[in-house]
């Protein structure tokens, strides 16, 4: 089943971003290599640098085992994150096989 991964960023978030983007992205790609990536990527300022928070769309067993992968995100033990909402995700389009 998708969940979508929604997390708002605390204010002036940029430096510990990019302190533990390695390590994010490098969660990111397991989920990748797995096929279970479905879509990930930030929420950029409209007006300055840096973000407002982060999207991820991925396959998970259930709601339970999606909000542990959330809990253990780099950005997350980096205080990147001020709050993570995890809730299931219906892909309309483009329509899946």
């Amino acid at each position: 089943m998708l969940f979508a991964i929604i997390s708002q960023d605390v204010e002036n978030s940029l430096t510990a971003r990019l302190e533990a983007r390695p390590a994010h992205v490098g969660r990111l790609k397991v989920l990748d290599s797995q096929n279970r990536l479905t879509l990930a990527g930030p929420h950029p300022h409209a007006s300055e640098e840096g973000f407002t928070g982060s999207l991820v769309v991925a396959e998970f067993a259930d709601l339970a085992t999606a909000q542990a992968w959330a809990a253990e995100d780099p950005y997350v033990a980096a205080g990147v994150y001020a709050e993570v909402t995890v809730k299931p995700f219906k892909q309309a389009f483009p329509a899946q096989g």
